[in-house]
């Protein structure tokens, strides 16, 4: 029989596919992985590999082989820094006075616009390097902290940048709408987005979808679909911040607009639900922030698990309300705080954000012809990676078969 090449064969491991036909995790005890020129060639059981010739072979000691988590919204590139200001919380000061005493996102507007592309990058890399230290191969990087033209491009220029400097795979998204500057008026503000910035960031190719903040405290129903608009009309996908204080009926708009996602919804109704499941818009949730912020109203899992809305999760990095950095840390959160089930939390971390994305095509999952990449865990068993808290069992990290 003739073998055929390949790069690298990881063996004796065990897999968490993510590739069945239910909702578990496609477990393979004592399975085998092979890549060549950087995608998945073989996964599957040892028993079963093919005939092969390759380059390198890894013993991975017993280890489990995961999908690269993917955190599939974060705010991660930002200056400044507001941990005075939840000392201030602390001690009784309310958000609101802080903000009038110009902190809270005005804060991070004023230190993001005054820093350049290297002081971005100097402050960005650290938050960026814990991610891969537990196994992070994706990330998505939203702008929103320059609220200007000049400013939101900056923040995607760095985000790209960061890319190149990591072995990482980093998917922008333009988040203008995001709040309103000061002195601005709402409306005159996404006529900006929508009419300048959008076209923008589409000619420089800078983001691949476009975010929306729709609440009582920022854009409305009205407005997210104007820049919905916009941004289908240059061929960018749509994302949107809904329901995570007050239900604005964002998410059931986004999804009549084929949204790839929306995501905290701890307010989303049961018409947002179904709406959801009809367009097969993803649930983003995120439990860094409902702990930052000591929310106390749950996502609707129940309602979202009976729809079939797939569901996915992510860090929130961002300097007020969800300053989390680590992707495992937020897995024990959602497990504690949301009652998601284990295969839900690495799910939600692997093939429910590359959907999130929409790159469910290549990512996310261990199976022929997806991108190599991979975390390869020091555990006895998957519940490992949810049950423990301030514990990193990443023994290898591997982006593009490398």
């Amino acid at each position: 029989m003739t073998s055929s090449p390949c790069d690298t064969l990881w063996y004796n491991a065990h897999l968490m596919t993510l590739d069945g036909n239910d909702d578990g995790l496609g477990e393979i005890r004592d399975g085998a992985l092979a890549c060549q020129d950087g995608r998945i060639c073989y996964a599957g059981p040892a028993a079963a590999l093919p005939s092969l010739t390759p380059v390198h072979q890894i013993d991975c000691g017993g280890r489990w082989i995961s999908p690269g988590l993917i955190d599939c919204h974060t705010h991660l590139v930002y200056a400044g820094n507001r941990a005075g200001e939840f000392e201030q919380r602390l001690r009784g000061t309310s958000y609101a006075d802080i903000a009038r005493a110009g902190g809270g996102i005005v804060a991070t507007v004023s230190a993001t616009r005054a820093a350049d592309d290297a002081a971005l990058i100097a402050a960005s890399l650290p938050r960026l390097d814990a991610m891969l230290a537990e196994g992070v191969t994706t990330i998505e990087i939203k702008s929103g902290y320059g609220l200007n033209l000049h400013d939101e491009i900056k923040q995607l220029r760095v985000a790209r940048q960061l890319g190149q400097l990591r072995d990482v795979a980093v998917v922008a998204t333009f988040l203008g709408a995001h709040a309103i500057p000061p002195g601005t008026d709402a409306q005159a503000y996404i006529d900006e987005v929508c009419q300048r910035m959008i076209p923008q960031v589409a000619a420089q190719q800078l983001a691949e979808a476009v975010d929306v903040f729709c609440e009582n405290i920022a854009f409305s129903p009205a407005q997210a679909e104007q820049v919905f608009v916009a941004a289908k009309a240059h061929e960018l996908k749509l994302k949107i911040h809904a329901e995570q204080l007050s239900n604005q009926h964002g998410a059931a708009l986004a999804a009549r607009h084929g949204a790839l996602s929306a995501d905290h919804i701890e307010h989303l109704d049961a018409d947002g639900v179904a709406a959801m499941a009809a367009a097969g818009t993803v649930a983003v949730l995120l439990p860094g922030a409902f702990y930052f912020t000591r929310d106390t109203l749950v996502p609707p899992l129940a309602a979202l698990r009976a729809a079939g809305v797939p569901l996915a999760l992510a860090t929130d990095c961002n300097p007020g309300t969800s300053p989390l950095t680590s992707p495992l840390l937020a897995m024990n959160m959602a497990a504690t705080l949301f009652r998601m089930t284990v295969a839900e939390c690495i799910s939600g971390f692997t093939r429910e954000a590359a959907r999130a994305l929409g790159r469910h095509a290549d990512i996310g999952r261990l199976r022929a012809g997806m991108v190599c990449d991979l975390a390869i865990w020091d555990i006895d068993a998957p519940a490992d990676l949810v049950y423990r808290m301030g514990f990193n069992p990443l023994h290898r990290r591997v982006w593009h078969g490398q």
